[in-house]
């Protein structure tokens, strides 16, 4: 059989301090730490995945820094990208009121119309039902909770976006279709579940 190498680029943006570097380093070197200086433009990280016997993904994840004045260089990041994160901090509702603006951003500048940008969530101060609207509203593929702090749905929200890009590469599916819902997995956190993004 012949091997498959893929690589994608994948973005992780959304305002500063909502855990954009933890989940980078959590999913990549499998750490986390409460103390992290803040991004100045860009950092990169690269993980690779053995997905299948005949498969390799390589991803290349782009912190994106959040504050307001490297907005104006997002377009020359966002250049190539496959996939996309958007985070926000549920303990801080400015941050989820910067999603839409986020991908509005992302949509004038990447021109990556319907492809796939789940969220990354830390339950649970912001209604569920606010949530799904705002994804289904705003052309998500769908929505998932994480927590950086306890390692809960990192690996499986990254494996879920690697899954959507590969079936785009691979022409599996003409375009995404854009439910907006919560994206389940067999490993789902509770509503009572506390956690850190």
């Amino acid at each position: 059989m012949e091997s498959r190498d893929y690589l994608f680029k994948v973005l992780v943006i959304g305002n500063g301090h909502v855990g954009k570097t933890s989940l980078v380093h959590r999913y990549v070197n499998d750490k986390f730490s409460k103390h992290y200086k803040i991004t100045v433009g860009v950092d990169f990280a690269l993980k690779v995945l053995a997905w299948s016997d005949t498969e390799t993904v390589r991803l290349q994840l782009w912190d994106i820094a959040g504050q307001e004045r490297f907005t104006s260089m997002t377009r020359i990041y966002y250049k190539e990208a496959s996939g996309c994160i958007i985070m926000f901090d549920v303990t801080d509702s400015s941050s989820f009121r910067s999603v839409r603006s986020w991908k509005e951003d992302l949509d004038s500048k990447a021109m990556l119309p319907g492809a796939p940008y789940p969220c990354d969530l830390v339950p649970w101060q912001i209604p569920i039902e606010t949530i799904e609207q705002f994804s289904k509203a705003n052309g998500f593929i769908g929505w998932m909770e994480t927590s950086v702090k306890e390692n809960k749905n990192i690996d499986e929200s990254l494996n879920f976006l690697v899954q959507k890009m590969l079936m785009l590469a691979q022409n599996s599916v003409p375009r995404w279709e854009l439910e907006g819902g919560r994206i389940q997995v067999d490993s789902p956190m509770k509503a009572s579940e506390g956690g850190c993004c």
